[in-house]
């Protein structure tokens, strides 16, 4: 299994296509700024008509799961889902079956000049590269040191 990530302004899935605005960014802000998440995973040909669970978590450099406060208490940045994919009969056999999805979030109010990620996990696995990095810029006159105190 393969999967990308890729950050942008919008994104939509039609007709099994993915389509992207403004993607492939990696510097926001320093306000609370909406962005979307272009996923695209490669289902392995032997593991069609299974169920899958997906899952990203928005984290810090540090690997500290990002909190916010919700009317239910503090709750991590996470979104999930399921999916089953079929095998198309056009498709050589062996082939990868993508599955391309697309998450849009609205503004999130997170802290200025620090660096995040987002992590995806599917069925529980994650690999090194299923991450997507991204910076705030700093407030104006405010000069802030990763790590320091």
């Amino acid at each position: 299994m393969n999967a990308t990530i890729l950050l942008c302004d919008a994104a939509v899935v039609s007709d099994a296509k993915l389509f992207v605005l403004g993607g492939g960014w990696s510097l926001v802000g320093p306000g609370p700024t909406p962005m979307a998440i272009a996923l695209k995973m490669d289902i392995d040909y032997e593991s069609v008509d299974e169920e899958h669970h997906w899952e990203l978590f928005l984290e810090e450099l540090s690997g500290e799961a990002v909190i916010f406060e919700t009317p239910e208490g503090p709750r991590p940045v996470e979104v999930r889902g399921d999916f089953r994919v079929g095998r198309p009969e056009e498709m050589p056999a062996g082939s990868p079956i993508p599955v391309n999805i697309a998450i849009n979030l609205g503004p999130l109010p997170l802290e200025p000049g620090k660096t995040f990620l987002w992590k995806l996990s599917i069925d529980g696995h994650s690999e090194p590269n299923w991450t997507a990095t991204f910076a705030t810029r700093a407030m104006p006159g405010l000069h802030v040191i990763e790590g320091g105190v």
